[in-house]
């Protein structure tokens, strides 16, 4: 090792000690991902490829001296306002990308922008870790359906389809969440780009080599997808689930990982022995003097490091302990034109609300006849296990019969969503959520006024309301939910009246 490189690399060491140790939880939690979901399996591997590309720099690093920048304290107080704000509002793609940004930015004031820059890529490459990527299913599963029902139409196959769900002579598809192709597109988003950048050095290259590594997995997945119900109607559906999941699942897509490399191999424009990095250039370069000029002295950088994560981690706990107080009771109110009737529902319709402390729920039917079941949670604390909006939450019940079918719209700009049971059983669905004098339903807008009001030590009680409407032959759920709010004269002082709070 190079004697200049032995007490910074010390100090990065205890900086780096002190975060792991504060940020414990959040790792833990990332790393359960990583070996529980299949989705993020392939970042287990990211931790052995980031300490490769370093080592590769290995020798070009020797020719640098890294010296302690200052202000990189201040992207070091960014990345844990992230992980701050992440905590508070129950983001935990915010917390991990908070923790991921910690470690980065150590390694920029530790080592300085010299040696950072020398490392770019690689304290990019990190972002990698952070689990992402299930926020694109229902995204993926509409592509992945439109491909689907484009190939089985233009092969000959009559067929129908409605939102996920593809009608074929030899039965029911359904595009499901496992169907989207998620797990493979994150993957190989991850395999692109470590690929551009170790074989290719034109830029142009290099971004059209992660487009196709993007674009190519979605076709693949769509014509997977094609083919398992191309092999139904001849085989039958029992054959091709079988044939999907060994043959698609272990071959198709290997096969479309080569095909990528393969097109790419002929464009490969960097030399095996090429270094990534000129050492001694950068060691020259007068642009990176102007931020050497103050430098903190001794160990007082990671002791800084440390006091500063410490004093986040003490916040956002004094943050969490808010819990606002609740009336003594709950009720739903009245509607104009609309009467409390018994729920008559054709399948069992129950939706997740975890950890809510107080529920409510109602039906209300009309003189048309037509229902709508309201399902009103109230809570104290918003808090890992009872977050209003997390995923997961809401009107589709996961784990059950219930599907995800398409979004809804209303008139009045209100957006829902319309789910399926056992192919038939039909519901529209809108939420609703109330907090501090909000009321909407981005679950966006909620996490940032929770965000607000815990980094003010504000506690304010949490409201979600779930408008869910059993469709018959020929009705539209999100047309009766519509004329059901409106009759409420204000959902949100409606839904303040249900808290009790008016």
């Amino acid at each position: 090792m190079a004697p200049q490189w032995r007490l910074p690399l010390a100090q990065l060491a205890l900086a780096w000690a002190a975060l792991f140790a504060l940020l414990a939880a959040d790792w833990a939690e990332m790393a359960m991902q990583w070996w529980d979901s299949s989705t993020y399996n392939h970042i287990l591997l990211v931790p052995a490829i980031l300490a490769w590309l370093v080592w590769q720099r290995a020798s070009e690093l020797a020719e640098l001296t890294p010296r302690a920048w200052w202000p990189g304290l201040t992207i070091l107080a960014a990345a844990l306002f992230v992980w701050l704000l992440g905590d508070l509002s129950g983001l935990n793609t915010a917390t991990h990308l908070g923790v991921v940004g910690a470690l980065q930015a150590s390694v920029i004031a530790i080592l300085g922008p010299r040696v950072a820059w020398a490392l770019l890529f690689p304290l990019a490459y990190a972002l990698f870790l952070v689990p992402v990527g299930d926020e694109l299913v229902p995204a993926l599963q509409m592509i992945t359906a439109d491909i689907t029902i484009a190939l089985t139409m233009a092969s000959g196959i009559p067929a129908h389809i409605d939102g996920v769900f593809i009608d074929t002579p030899a039965g029911l598809f359904e595009v499901a969440e496992a169907c989207s192709g998620v797990k493979f597109l994150i993957a190989m988003i991850a395999l692109g780009t470590l690929v551009a950048h170790v074989c290719f050095s034109s830029g142009i290259r290099r971004a059209a080599f992660v487009a196709l590594a993007i674009v190519l997995p979605i076709i693949a997945n769509g014509i997977r997808a094609w083919g398992t119900i191309y092999i139904a109607q001849s085989q039958g559906i029992g054959f091709a689930e079988g044939f999907d999941h060994i043959v698609y699942g272990w071959l198709f897509f290997a096969l479309v990982m080569a095909i990528l490399l393969g097109i790419g191999w002929r464009f490969f424009d960097r030399a095996v022995d090429e270094p990534f990095i000129d050492g001694q250039a950068l060691a020259a370069a007068s642009f990176f003097g102007r931020f050497e000029r103050r430098r903190p002295a001794g160990w007082r950088l990671p002791l800084a490091i440390a006091a500063m994560a410490l004093a986040t981690v003490l916040w956002a706990g004094q943050a969490r302990a808010l819990s606002a107080d609740l009336p003594v009771e709950s009720q739903l109110p009245e509607v104009a034109g609309w009467s409390r009737a018994q729920s008559i529902s054709a399948y069992p319709w129950q939706p997740r609300l975890s950890g809510a402390d107080r529920t409510v729920r109602a039906s209300y039917r009309d003189a048309e006849g037509r229902t709508v079941d309201v399902v009103y949670a109230l809570y104290a604390v918003q808090a890992e296990g009872r977050e209003a909006g997390a995923f997961g939450e809401g009107a589709l019940p996961p784990e059950s019969e219930w599907r995800w079918l398409e979004a809804t719209a209303a008139g009045d700009g209100a957006s829902g969503e319309r789910i399926l049971a056992l192919g038939r059983h039909r519901r529209a669905s809108e939420t609703w959520f109330n907090r501090g004098g909000w009321t909407g339903q981005s679950r966006l807008r909620l996490k940032l006024i929770t965000m607000r009001d815990k980094l003010l030590f504000r506690a304010r009680p949490t409201a979600t309301l779930i408008l869910s409407s059993p469709e018959q032959e020929g009705e539209d759920g999100s047309v009766t939910i519509t004329d059901f709010r409106q009759s409420t004269m204000g959902l949100e002082d409606w839904m303040d009246r249900a808290s009790g709070s008016l």
